[in-house]
């Protein structure tokens, strides 16, 4: 068996293991095998599995269902079957120079998008099939350079996007038919029909290019509407057996793309990110932890290990803002420490969420016992911290030293740190409109300018960054 086209048959069942080892060209694409009896891959050997399982959640690339997101993309540009160009605005296509085959799935490396394509040209008068046509004409007018290529199939292809941000996205596609003439030639009697599917549903039928843009070399875009609801994106290209398949060359038809632009209607929160309602958030106070890391940096070179009673003396013999807490208090807040109550880790140890019995929720970091300088310098340092009190400072409500433990207590800030909110994991991220990004801004700049001119110390910070700034759902003051 040589090829064997069986895309688009809604089949069922298990995947024959016979196709996993003969067959050049076999092309499963569009069905509905059982997805634990497919390889892990679109494309072992030439066997396409693009779609071949509605097994995962997105229901398209069942091959790719397990493909983790390192990162999230709120847009898509692709130069279809040429390499990287610019359109006149300046924006960057990505180059699409992969040969294609008859069954064949492509991924593009360090990116978000992939092509399927299926079927050989029958009776081609080429000795092998081209899967990307040049263009040997001059097209005039806006972005030219974009129709210098182009990609087709006889049968039908896919380009297909993944980890992209949900929400609305116009989708541009870019046409010209760049193998038929307008002469008195043979090659002015072709004619190419095809229909356009996007997320399954069909927004073009019997699309003719020639007749759109009102002759040949001449582009024409076709712009959608998209909503993607589970970060993939699918636009479907599809002969129907219309238009012609001898003329001008033999074998020469189906749909063709010049190139694809998908562009968000929405403002994207980060590239990174997913995002949430706004209603999740009552309201955002931002809190820069300064009082964590000037802490952390004391225990770091100067340590806290020390006797209980000489620590404890020390501290007596400070006007410290906070209080002391003792060991069993802490444990009993936290469980024991349990790992289960852990919301964080740090350079200078692991923080756990805790219960007072008073029904106040904590904060508490466990530092490490290693002393650099003296305990006395150390204290002071403490005593130093608990002074500064700003409504854009994390609260220190006290402390715990006993025997080689060093335990700092501080308010809990529900909505955790903005690198989380920006780029943690789908479920922890936060949806920040402009507005709220702007409070956040300034509650920064209201802590820093306490620091730096306002608070009798003039403590100059150093680290701004996003993993140093707190979430609470507080009204922002």
């Amino acid at each position: 068996m040589t090829d064997l086209y069986l895309t688009g048959n809604s089949l069922s069942g298990s995947l024959p293991l016979w196709m996993l080892k003969d067959g050049d060209n076999i092309d499963l694409s569009y069905n509905n095998l059982k997805s634990e009896s497919l390889p892990p891959n679109c494309q072992p050997r030439q066997l396409n599995l693009f779609a071949s399982s509605k097994g995962n959640s997105s229901g398209i690339v069942s091959c790719l269902g397990s493909s983790a997101c390192q990162r999230k993309y709120s847009s898509l540009h692709i130069n279809c079957g040429g390499g990287k160009e610019y359109d006149d605005k300046g924006t960057s296509y990505e180059g699409d120079e992969n040969p294609g085959g008859p069954s064949n799935f492509y991924r593009q490396v360090n990116s978000n998008w992939g092509f399927s394509s299926t079927g050989h040209f029958l009776d081609d008068d080429l000795p092998d099939d081209s899967f990307i046509l040049p263009n040997t004409s001059r097209i005039s007018g806006p972005n030219s350079q974009l129709y210098t290529t182009a990609r087709l199939s006889p049968l039908s292809f896919t380009y297909y996007g993944f980890c992209l941000i949900n929400g609305n996205y116009t989708v541009n596609l870019h046409f010209a038919e760049i193998m038929f003439t307008n002469d008195s030639t043979y090659n002015s009697l072709g004619r190419r029909v095809f229909d356009i599917y996007i997320q399954g549903n069909l927004v073009l039928k019997d699309f003719n290019i020639e007749n759109e843009a009102g002759g040949v070399n001449e582009g024409i875009t076709k712009n959608f509407t998209a909503v993607v609801t589970d970060n993939t994106l699918d636009i479907r290209f599809y002969w129907a057996g219309k238009g012609t398949n001898a003329i001008p060359r033999k074998g020469i038809y189906g749909p063709l793309i010049s190139a694809i632009s998908v562009d968000p209607d929405f403002t994207p929160p980060s590239e990174n990110g997913n995002s949430i309602s706004t209603g999740a958030i009552v309201g955002i106070v931002v809190a820069v932890l300064f009082a964590v890391l000037l802490v952390l940096s004391i225990l770091w070179w100067k340590g806290c290990l020390r006797r209980k009673d000489t620590l404890q003396h020390d501290l007596k013999g400070l006007d410290l803002h906070t209080g002391s807490f003792t060991l069993r208090q802490i444990k009993a807040a936290t469980n024991n420490f349990d790992p289960a109550n852990k919301i964080g880790e740090g350079g200078f140890g692991p923080v756990y969420k805790g219960h007072l019995l008073d029904g106040t929720i904590i904060a508490v970091k466990q530092l490490s016992s290693k002393s650099k300088q003296g305990d006395r310098e150390f204290v002071n340092e403490i005593g130093m911290i608990s002074a500064l009190q700003h409504p854009h400072l994390v609260k220190l409500y006290g402390c715990c030293i006993e025997g080689d433990q060093l335990l700092l207590i501080y308010e809990y800030l529900e909505n955790n740190s903005l690198a989380r909110a920006l780029f943690g994991l789908e479920e922890h991220q936060l949806h920040l409109d402009w507005p709220t990004r702007h409070k956040i801004c300034i509650g920064i700049a209201r802590g820093l300018a306490y620091l730096h001119e306002e608070s009798r110390l003039k403590i100059v910070h150093r680290d701004i960054k996003a993993t140093n700034v707190l979430l609470d759902k507080k009204p922002c003051p």
